[in-house]
């Protein structure tokens, strides 16, 4: 959390891994592997018969069989003719039905006529779908992949006109769903059926919610509750499921009818299946996609890959190149020749990869090179440097010696002008050749079309004589010191500026404008490491503008205090927008700082936070933005009072983005009221949860949170959590009451996938043997956790759990104190859906 003196004295818990198969990520794909679990295969009725699901031929080679519905003329999107279509409309868009769910490669369209503007939807039960695509203006021959997610519908939102529809099955693994269970039968409550050869373990849906999930042994399950009011009919279903994620067609239906006043009282526990998305042109919001960023991002997998080239992964282990990636997969370049191409999304003169290579022997880094190939022509080449990565030693506080223990932070970022405008379809190759000595992993590749920004108004933004540090400083000082009222500030030409310090601005407002992060960079000396450069602002500076730079350090290491690009204190309202921080500590500190607007900035490969709100700063907005590898949590907020200020208020973080987070996680409040955090994505952090929500004061004083509430909206959370501080476990979201009040805090939508231990996790901070203060107050509604695995790790005894009441806290601790309450909560594809043991903590499921 802290980039002074903050995390020392933690003691936090949490639960345990499952490294499976993670899907490729997309900006427009955010929760799509949670929705999209076979918690919600389910159907008022099957669109297919059961057990007549279509042989799927060759795995991704021929189109599968499907059975498409439309407003009118279905059967023109399958004669062959991509001149006659099938229509749409927004009550009855196009839609693909496979007979049963299995995992899928691609969709591909023909549109004939003027573009449409259409989005590719996904349901795995006819009724609640969700974006496999973003919405834009289509035409023509369209591919749309899917990376092997398991589906059963597919339909073309938006599209008037349809011409044809092919779904492919999965390029590998297997792509063909068992059998339907067959022998349904019903004794009272108890429900049999027949073995399924190929089943991995069968889910049984009572009126089309999952009720449990069972293993591969089992053949009878007893529904030990009923309705108890009015007489009442359950419908039962059984689905088989493989290995792989396919799953049968339903089985044949079997009714049991209680009578009125027999049932039971106790109440089933049947998560909600969640709400239908409504028809593009309908929509009112969207599941969390966090931050929309200027560039479009291509995972190495899911690229094409020759000469031997391996894709590495999944696994989660710290210091891996695999367990460090992004979507817990790479492609390793080892021997000359090797190679993965990408094939570009859109128009771009340029390309940032995520990298690593291996370090020096004696720690420090090494450097290479890496050829770049644009449709087959080599261009100029990567220049690499493990400089920045490569820590090793103690988790809190690992050092660049290679004696000090295990690795960890291997990877970094490489950025490329291409030189000229390559467009989208274009074919970009990162090989390994005779000259590149190093052996290499690629994670992903970033690409972005960038134009450089001129002056605003030369008249107005005065321009640095030179590129050094008094040159920029000298122009800060002539729009500080003008007295005509003519000058607005300082326009920075591209370039690149050497500074060994901090800027100063005051006394009065000023804007400083590059010509955009690609082309007005700021470095720290080259010879010199861990260096404090940035800007500081005071006395009169409230009002500043800082937009449109990069800023590149030199750290190597963590150093709490300095590093900071803007180190900020008893200030308001600044805007910092479309900044770019590299090998820094922070990109933002702001103790005590009202109304500043933080927007459009990206953060990468910090040793501490992305940024953080502290001591008494409120109103402050914080939106669009997208955090890369931080050493410490991406997005804070530390309601504390040791530098001044009051209470933490009114704060807004929105539109975030937290990938990758290597310390801490991807977001995180301490305390403070009436604040909110919405539309926030956090993927794949390494340690610690997607989100903290913690009363721990650290030692500082500190504002607990209420009375006031703390309101969380619309997050997405896929392949959090991790294990820390000398073996505690850490979930999607983390629930810790500590040394200060924790109460009125709201999650309102929330969709955790594939977690590393658990989705979520309730846990009391002890002192002396009691407990400091309870979980109070506390409501999450329309929560999604699927895919909570039993780890197979050190830490198994604490993994597999959906929700868990944490009763195994550190030694000389308790188990979790208070209550929580859900409501419409939505529970799949986890070992073990709730796990509460203790007698001093209450899930209430409404």
């Amino acid at each position: 959390m802290g980039t002074t003196e903050k995390r020392t004295t933690e003691k936090p818990t949490t639960e345990n891994t499952a490294h499976r198969t993670a899907h490729r990520s997309r900006a427009w794909r955010p929760v799509l592997a949670a929705l999209l679990g076979t918690g919600l295969l389910l159907a008022a009725g099957p669109t297919a018969v059961a057990g007549t699901a279509p042989d799927p031929g060759p795995a991704g080679g021929s189109p599968l069989p499907v059975r498409l519905s439309a407003d009118e003329d279905a059967d023109r999107a399958l004669d062959g003719d991509p001149g006659s279509y099938a229509r749409g409309t927004a009550s009855r868009w196009v839609r693909a039905d496979l007979g049963s769910t299995r995992r899928l490669d691609r969709v591909e369209l023909r549109l004939p006529g003027a573009a449409q503007r259409v989005q590719l939807q996904g349901s795995v039960n006819g009724r609640d779908f969700v974006d496999l695509s973003d919405a834009r203006p289509r035409a023509g021959h369209v591919t749309l992949r899917l990376g092997g997610t398991p589906l059963r519908y597919v339909r073309v939102a938006g599209a008037q006109r349809v011409g044809e529809v092919a779904v492919y099955p999965a390029a590998s693994g297997d792509t063909t769903p068992p059998k339907a269970p067959g022998g349904i039968r019903l004794n009272g409550a108890t429900l049999s059926w027949a073995r399924v050869a190929d089943a991995a373990g069968y889910d049984v849906y009572a009126d089309g919610r999952l009720r449990t999930r069972l293993p591969a042994t089992a053949t009878s399950w007893q529904d030990t509750t009923a309705p108890g009011g009015s007489e009442h009919t359950t419908a039962y279903r059984v689905r088989a499921r493989d290995a792989a994620g396919n799953e049968s067609p339903d089985s044949r239906t079997a009714n049991r009818t209680v009578a009125a006043g027999k049932g039971s009282t106790r109440p089933a526990f049947t998560p909600s299946a969640g709400k239908p998305a409504p028809a593009p042109a309908q929509r009112q919001g969207k599941a969390a996609t966090g931050a929309t960023m200027p560039y479009r991002t291509v995972e190495a997998e899911s690229a094409a890959t020759g000469g031997g080239a391996q894709v590495v992964g999944p696994n989660r282990k710290i210091g891996d190149l695999a367990g460090e990636a992004s979507g817990r997969k790479a492609v390793t370049l080892k021997e000359t020749g090797q190679y993965v191409e990408f094939t570009t999304p859109v128009e771009t003169n340029t390309l940032v990869t995520r990298f690593s290579i291996p370090d020096a022997p004696g720690g420090g880094g090494i450097n290479a090179t890496l050829n770049v190939y644009v449709d087959g022509a080599k261009t100029k080449p990567l220049d690499l440097t493990s400089k920045y990565a490569w820590l090793y030693g103690p988790e809190a506080g690992p050092v660049n010696d290679p004696g000090a223990g295990p690795a960890r932070h291997i990877y970094d970022e490489a950025r490329l002008d291409l030189g000229r405008t390559v467009p989208a379809g274009s074919r970009i190759r990162l090989q390994k050749d005779a000259g590149n000595s190093s052996s290499y992993a690629i994670d992903f590749v970033d690409f972005e079309k960038v134009t450089a920004l001129p002056n605003p108004d030369p008249a107005a933004y005065v321009q640095p004589a030179g590129f050094g540090h008094q040159d920029v400083q000298n122009a800060l000082d002539k729009a500080r010191m003008d007295t005509t009222g003519k000058l607005k500030g300082v326009y920075l030409p591209p370039g690149d500026y050497e500074t060994s310090s901090k800027f100063q601005v005051y006394l009065k407002p000023v804007k400083v404008i590059g010509a955009g992060p690609w082309f007005t960079r700021f470095h720290a000396p080259a010879g010199q490491q861990n260096t404090d450069i940035g800007f500081r602002a005071a006395d009169g500076a409230g009002g500043s503008t800082f937009s449109g730079f990069a800023y590149f350090g030199n750290y190597t290491s963590r150093i709490d205090g300095p590093g900071k690009v803007f180190d900020f204190q008893n200030i308001s309202g600044i805007t910092l927008d479309n900044i770019w921080a590299e090998h820094l500590v922070c990109l933002y500190w702001g103790a005590n700082t009202d109304r500043m607007t933080i927007k459009n900035n990206r953060i990468r490969d910090t040793f501490a936070d992305g940024l953080n709100m502290t001591n008494g700063s409120s109103d402050n907005l914080v939106t669009n933005n997208e955090a890369r590898s931080t050493g410490d949590d991406s997005f804070a907020l530390f309601s504390a009072l040791d530098a001044g200020g009051g209470e933490q208020t009114n704060n807004v973080y929105e539109n975030l983005t937290s990938k990758l987070t290597w310390r801490a996680a991807g977001l995180a409040v301490y305390g403070g009221q009436l604040n909110t955090f919405r539309n926030i994505r956090v993927t794949d952090t390494l340690v610690y949860a997607g989100v903290t929500i913690s009363s721990l004061d650290f030692g500082f004083p500190m504002n607990g949170f209420g009375p006031g509430r703390t309101t969380f909206e619309n997050l997405a959370l896929d392949r959090t959590g991790g294990h820390f501080w000398n073996g505690q476990t850490f979930p999607g979201i983390w629930l810790f009451s500590a040394s200060k009040p924790f109460r009125a805090i709201r999650v309102n939508g929330a969709v955790i996938t594939d977690p590393t231990y658990h989705g979520i996790m309730f846990q009391t901070n002890y002192v002396g043997g009691r407990p400091q203060n309870p979980v109070e107050d506390t409501e999450l509604s329309d929560v999604t956790v699927s895919g909570a695995k039993k780890s197979g790790d050190e830490y198994d005894a604490r993994s597999g759990f959906g929700i868990w009441a944490n009763e195994m806290p550190e030694p000389g601790q308790g188990p979790a104190v208070g209550a929580a309450t859900f409501r419409r909560l939505t529970l799949r594809d986890n070992a073990e859906n709730i796990r509460n043991t203790t007698s001093t903590f209450k899930i209430n499921v409404m």
